[in-house]
């Protein structure tokens, strides 16, 4: 985070953000970071499946980025569903159980990483995936799934209540694909009392669904739940022109987070390419109206240790204990 939002430690995100010009340094893949850890994440749940069966794994991911310089942690319950839950015999009780710990387990490693040192403030955003992460078969990006906006919010509002409740610092909407679903995911956070932000996956300088970017912003121009829009896990070339859009259209702060430039083959669950994404990018970022800035897929916690240094170049690491350089 820049030096001038360090003042934020113990203030709202959305404080923070309305009253500074600094700039938060998201996490990055938490996926990424825990396949590096040696954990295998090839089934339908995803990093969801830890919840059940390795949490603490989950917690030291968490605890990973914020030793990096991430000062937010996204949560691992972006696959996290009542309906993915079931399909693996899980109840309807279990299943929120599990999604409200995954608030409490990166507000774990966010303790921890306090007591290491870590300065300046740390959140905690819920990650609230799209309706095609539960499908697991790659359409969250393509949108398109043949349902309304109401039942796209009776699927997200149950969910999104459950993670609300357990008071996470903001709801992060992310990797929305389509137009519809955002206004579903809208409605779904609206009277929550929790803050949130809306992040769509872009393709080409248009939703994965294929409307324009101005379209697509423009709903949450008038949401005043959201405190910053923009887009993730889309190519980093798609950004600039997408951080631009969201800030003219809608006068909000921009949540940027792109991933390696990779690109997902949902059938082999594999990532092929070459990564695209040089953390120096970020500057145009900043320039350009972003305010809450990190990765996404394959990124990890040395890239983002190069983002809060290149958005900074004050900036030391958070914990100095473990890392006296």
């Amino acid at each position: 985070m820049t030096s001038d939002s360090s003042p934020g430690a113990g203030r709202p995100l959305a404080e923070v953000l309305a009253s500074t010009t600094g700039t938060v340094v998201l996490d990055g893949g938490l996926s990424n970071q825990l396949r590096a850890a040696g954990h295998d994440l090839s089934d339908e749940l995803w990093s969801a499946r830890l919840l059940v069966e390795r949490p603490e794994a989950i917690t030291e991911a968490h605890l990973a980025y914020f030793e990096a310089g991430a000062n937010v942690a996204i949560t691992s319950s972006y696959q996290a569903t009542f309906e993915g839950f079931a399909r693996r015999g899980i109840s309807g009780e279990r299943a929120a159980e599990l999604l409200e710990s995954s608030v409490g387990l990166a507000r774990e490693a966010a303790r921890q990483a306090g007591a290491k040192g870590a300065r300046g403030p740390l959140w905690v955003a819920a990650s609230v995936g799209p309706y095609g992460a539960m499908l697991a078969d790659g359409s969250e990006y393509r949108g398109r799934y043949g349902l309304s906006v109401a039942e796209l919010e009776r699927f997200h509002r149950p969910r999104v209540e459950v993670l609300a409740g357990a008071r996470p610092d903001v709801l992060a909407l992310e990797t929305v694909p389509d137009v519809d679903e955002a206004r579903a995911l809208l409605r779904a956070v609206r009277g929550l009392g929790v803050p949130a932000w809306l992040s769509y996956s872009v393709a080409g300088g248009r939703t994965r669904a294929g409307q324009p970017l101005e379209e697509a912003f423009a709903v949450t121009a008038d949401a005043d739940e959201v405190i910053a829009v923009g887009v993730n896990c889309c190519a980093p070339e798609d950004v600039d022109t997408a951080v631009a859009t969201a800030a003219r259209v809608t006068g909000k702060p921009v949540v940027v987070y792109p991933n390696s430039g990779e690109t997902w083959d949902a059938g082999a669950r594999a990532w092929r390419g070459h990564s695209t994404f040089a953390p120096t990018q970020v500057v145009g970022w900043a320039r350009a109206g972003a305010r809450l800035i990190g990765g996404c897929c394959r990124v990890g916690p040395e890239a983002i240790t190069t983002i809060a240094k290149t958005l900074d170049p004050s900036w030391r690491h958070p914990c100095p204990s473990d890392n006296p350089s």
